[in-house]
């Protein structure tokens, strides 16, 4: 588990005034001309916390709902950014999730990508704000237990020898009901005491998207930067630009860790995440995403 300070790439903006936001939204919506620079110069740098007001404030001075009218004035995917910046992080999860499950092909990597990531706190917030009851995982977050984690590493080594089917089973729900902080103590032992890599025993024990789905559960345990910034070249490089994937990494990440996510993704693929967006994506959307970045100076 790497222990570095965590930072985003969108922060509180200082002097911060909704209402004049607000207006200068509104003139771009309400006007002839969308000027779409101003709207990515006010969205992307405010943090969410602060866009809520500017929809609050937009809705006392106009009456009409501030997502609403995004959806109705903008389009393709730089509307997906802009509307994605204005929802609360658990509405925005939900929100995904929702379109996830809704189609004919379910998205099994927007579900996996979010549920394996997201601490239980976080799961519960998204829980209530589209009352996902059926979502369960980490109940004791932040709590650790040593002698816990040799106990259940020596339990999931001895089902996983014995390949009884139990070892499934008993996988399942270490996985599923630890917090991230007890799960690296289970790993850590796990290896200690098999000479095997957690990620390797489950490829053993398992196969398809439940597969996946367990191995992201190891990966953001083991190091979530690097985890989404595999995601991302992954989105980029191997999907043709899923613009689906990469909207959402980067609007639910920018609050958190995308700092450290765009870190990681020099160190492993050699260029910045800054410049390989810069060479796919094109027009305002492009731009949108590149302030979302906010590339290091070395990244222009």
């Amino acid at each position: 588990m790497h222990i570095e300070n965590v930072q985003g790439t969108i922060f509180p903006a200082p002097n911060f005034n909704p209402v004049m936001d607000a207006q200068m939204i509104g003139g771009v919506l309400q006007g002839f001309d969308c000027n779409k620079d101003m709207l990515i110069d006010i969205l992307t740098q405010r943090c969410n916390a602060q866009r809520i007001m500017i929809a609050e404030a937009y809705q006392s001075m106009y009456g009409k709902d501030l997502i609403a009218d995004l959806k109705e004035n903008l389009s393709g995917h730089f509307k997906d950014v802009m509307v994605g910046l204005m929802y609360p992080p658990p509405s925005y999860d939900a929100h995904e999730l929702w379109h996830a499950m809704k189609g004919a092909d379910t998205e099994e990597n927007c579900l996996i990508d979010i549920l394996a990531s997201r601490t239980n706190g976080e799961i519960f917030q998204m829980k209530e704000a589209y009352y996902l009851r059926n979502l369960h995982k980490t109940p004791e977050e932040g709590y650790t237990n040593p002698a816990m984690a040799a106990q259940d590493a020596m339990v999931l080594w001895e089902a996983c020898q014995q390949k009884t089917g139990e070892h499934k089973t008993m996988l399942q729900m270490i996985l599923c009901n630890k917090s991230y902080q007890q799960l690296w103590m289970v790993f850590q032992e796990f290896q200690n005491i098999s000479g095997q890599d957690m990620v390797d025993a489950i490829n053993e024990c398992y196969d398809g998207y439940f597969r996946e789905l367990l191995v992201a559960i190891v990966l953001c345990v083991q190091d979530k930067p690097a985890y989404f910034a595999y995601r991302l070249y992954s989105a980029i490089h191997e999907f043709g630009f899923h613009n689906k994937t990469i909207i959402r990494i980067l609007i639910a990440r920018s609050e958190i860790d995308l700092m450290n996510i765009q870190k990681r993704y020099k160190e492993r693929y050699g260029k910045s995440l800054f410049h390989d967006i810069k060479d796919f994506a094109s027009g305002h959307y492009k731009k949108a995403l590149l302030a979302i970045c906010a590339g290091d100076v070395e990244d222009y």
